[in-house]
């Protein structure tokens, strides 16, 4: 059996829970529950804003024509991260994975993400360089009229 569909159903048992049968906050619904039951990811709602919140992180190539060079590579690298990161707490993130089991013994085990989305309008908030490691601070704002205009 592929661990995806029963990643798939793990993670479901508890959305059900958390979407349909909680009634302690009955302004935000929860996509998922964490493990002490309460609201991780609340659920995005008209009149409501969703800041998400990011830090990417790049390192800095150790051979280049130059430090600014490097120091270019790095944040472009960091901004990246941090749009991946972005579009991981937004959409969700595939996961695939795939197990070899031989005489009653696993022999070879793989996993595989994925993320696919459109990140528009981040905004970098802060930006660091220390010991050839960029770390950039992004933050997105949602909002139900930006989402459906």
């Amino acid at each position: 059996m592929r661990i995806s569909a029963l990643l798939a159903l793990f993670l479901t048992i508890p959305a059900l829970h958390a979407g349909i049968f909680s009634s302690n906050e009955p302004t935000v619904k929860c996509v998922y529950s964490g493990t002490d039951g309460h609201c991780v990811e609340p659920i995005l709602k008209s009149g409501h804003e969703i800041v998400v919140t990011v830090v990417g992180q790049g390192v800095a190539p150790s051979v280049t024509a130059s430090p600014a060079q490097a120091y270019a590579l790095a944040k472009r690298a960091a901004m990246v991260d941090g749009y991946r990161l972005i579009a991981e707490r937004v959409k969700g993130v595939e996961v695939e994975g795939q197990d070899t089991i031989k005489n009653m013994m696993l022999t070879q085990s793989t996993t595989r993400t994925s993320v696919e989305a459109l990140v528009r309008g981040a905004n970098i908030i802060n930006t660091t360089f220390k010991e050839g490691l960029c770390e950039v601070e992004m933050e997105i704002s949602l909002s139900y009229s930006r989402v459906l205009p």
